[in-house]
């Protein structure tokens, strides 16, 4: 009986945890900070994305076989949270940099995965460290991200890295989401 109802509470929250896949023409907005707020952390803080990606794997027991792999840059709205009190265009703009910087990954990301991964033997062989390499660089960039910008107090720096994105994100256009 335990098990069934883990199973349901489970089912329940896959299906109603929302999501938002990164799109080029959508922008966050203070609606999807859905979650409490949670300043255990840092008290100083105004918002908190939670981001990163998925990805699904199709793949044969034949090493010689094609293998599929897809990635997308995810945006949780039920773990993301902001403080009313302290909203603005301005740090909805730096939390978006954060959903974007996902994005810049999962394009690094594939094309990793591209250059490396071709069959099920490829994938058994290299995929683990791929999926290291990008998730340790993912992480150490936004922990920068954040210092450098004192989390988007410097407007200087915060300026540099809109850019920087920006930039990145654009050089990667052929790995973006078809």
């Amino acid at each position: 009986m335990k098990l069934i109802s883990l199973f349901c509470l489970l089912a329940v929250n896959i299906l109603f945890a929302q999501k938002i896949v990164w799109q080029e023409d959508r922008k966050l907005v203070w609606d999807n900070f859905k979650s409490p707020v949670n300043r255990k952390n840092n008290p100083d803080v105004a918002a908190y994305t939670h981001c990163g990606w998925e990805y699904s794997v199709v793949k044969s027991s034949n090493p010689k076989s094609a293998v599929k792999i897809e990635i997308t840059a995810i945006f949780n709205e039920d773990r993301s949270w902001k403080d009313s009190k302290r909203m603005s265009d301005y740090i909805l703009l730096h939390e978006q940099k954060h959903f974007d910087i996902a994005e810049l990954f999962v394009r690094k990301f594939r094309k990793e995965v591209e250059e490396k991964i071709k069959t099920s033997g490829d994938y058994d062989k290299n995929f683990k460290a791929v999926y290291h390499k990008i998730s340790n660089d993912y992480k150490n960039f936004q922990i920068s991200y954040d210092k450098i910008t004192e989390h988007g107090m410097n407007k200087e720096k915060q300026a540099e890295y809109n850019a920087l994105i920006a930039e990145e994100i654009d050089q990667l256009k052929s790995y973006k989401a078809s």
